[in-house]
């Protein structure tokens, strides 16, 4: 298991007790967590972890400290058991993400999957517990389990990583794929949407063949700053004529995308440049109109329907000249922000990895 964050709450005791459960029964356990996003942890919560069994540790930024960090962020969230079975997405282990009572969870997503995709997870969790060392051969996987699924359940499936530093971009370009493959219509929820320079032309040229395209947002955020910038982005997607929604029962927190109907892309990447430069990021990317019509439904009737649909008219009543220059000034902050946060990654030189 590997997570950007994990709590020391009733959730987070709740995933760290069935771990140790299971290393009680002989399995192995792996549990890797951010550096940063995770420094909480007491020292007695890790220790206990620790001496009953489970193997922990932390993946370190170059430099943290309780309010800073800089260097990469392990950002994405994974769960791969017994090479069988794996869950990927954007949930952390913390009560945000859980149903408890007086506290609707936080909106968000993951792929339950199985199959021959696993072990490919499988081998990029050993790579990330290892510090992504080039290994001389991958270990050889003992008894690898056989699947019969049946054609009605199959999927095509492809894991998308994003590692600036390692030359990953894979999400990123998955992304691209989207925008200028698109035929009739493209879907994206994220978190904390702020599209670079890239991004926007390319939703620009996917408007101009007129695919229409559907961005879902939180209106209600944990970042501030970030939902200000957000907000002075809407001119820009309005001009463009991009639909824009506010989901407003609680935080919108998952990170997805949907062309056409045909496929979809889900997993940690929000579509901003912290994804894209700054943070270690897992997606699937899964081809099978059935299931992707099936979510695309879902996220009409349970996140539209409990969203605000933002045009001129609604943006221009609740927009004075002083809340549009806060909005501009958070903006240029978080885009400031976002460079001191990736220069240093930019001006790595690449190094050549042995082929999978």
């Amino acid at each position: 298991m590997q997570t950007y964050i994990l709590a020391e709450d009733e959730t987070g005791r709740f995933v760290s007790k069935a771990l140790v459960a299971a290393a009680g029964r002989g399995v192995d356990v792996f549990l890797m967590v951010d550096g940063y996003a995770s420094q909480s942890l007491s020292k007695d919560f890790i220790n206990a972890l620790k001496m009953q069994g489970v193997k922990f540790k932390f993946f370190e930024p170059l430099f943290r400290s309780r309010k800073f960090y800089f260097g990469r962020r392990l950002h994405h969230k994974i769960c791969v058991i017994d090479m069988r079975y794996a869950l990927v997405g954007g949930i952390n282990i913390a009560n945000h993400y859980n149903d408890l009572p007086d506290n609707p969870p936080w909106l968000d997503f993951a792929l339950s999957v199985e199959g021959e995709i696993v072990q490919e997870l499988l081998i990029l969790c050993q790579k990330t517990w290892n510090g992504f060392q080039p290994l001389k051969e991958i270990p050889q996987i003992k008894n690898p389990p056989s699947f019969n699924i049946p054609e009605e359940d199959r999927s095509q499936v492809r894991m998308r990583r994003n590692d600036w530093v390692r030359w990953k971009d894979e999400i990123s370009l998955s992304y691209i794929e989207l925008f200028m493959g698109a035929k009739s219509h493209i879907t994206i929820l994220s978190s904390y949407f702020l599209p670079g320079r890239v991004f926007r032309g390319a939703i620009r040229k996917a408007r101009n063949r007129g695919v229409e395209v559907t961005v879902i947002v939180t209106g209600i955020s944990d970042v501030k700053i970030a939902k200000m910038a957000e907000r002075f982005m809407y001119e820009w997607l309005l001009a463009n004529g991009v639909r824009i929604f506010e989901f407003n029962r609680a935080v919108l927190h998952g990170k997805l995308a949907i062309c056409d109907d045909k496929w979809i892309t889900l997993g940690s990447f929000n579509v901003n440049d912290i994804s894209t430069y700054a943070s270690v990021e897992l997606n699937l990317d899964v081809v099978n109109p059935v299931f992707v019509r099936e979510i695309r439904n879902h996220i009409e009737q349970n996140v539209i329907s409990d969203s605000t649909l933002i045009t001129d008219s609604y943006r221009a009543s609740r927009t004075n000249r002083l809340k549009r220059f806060v909005q501009w000034s958070a903006f240029a902050t978080i885009r400031i922000l976002i460079y001191f946060f990736t220069f240093y990654f930019k001006r790595i030189v690449r190094t050549e990895e042995p082929k999978n």
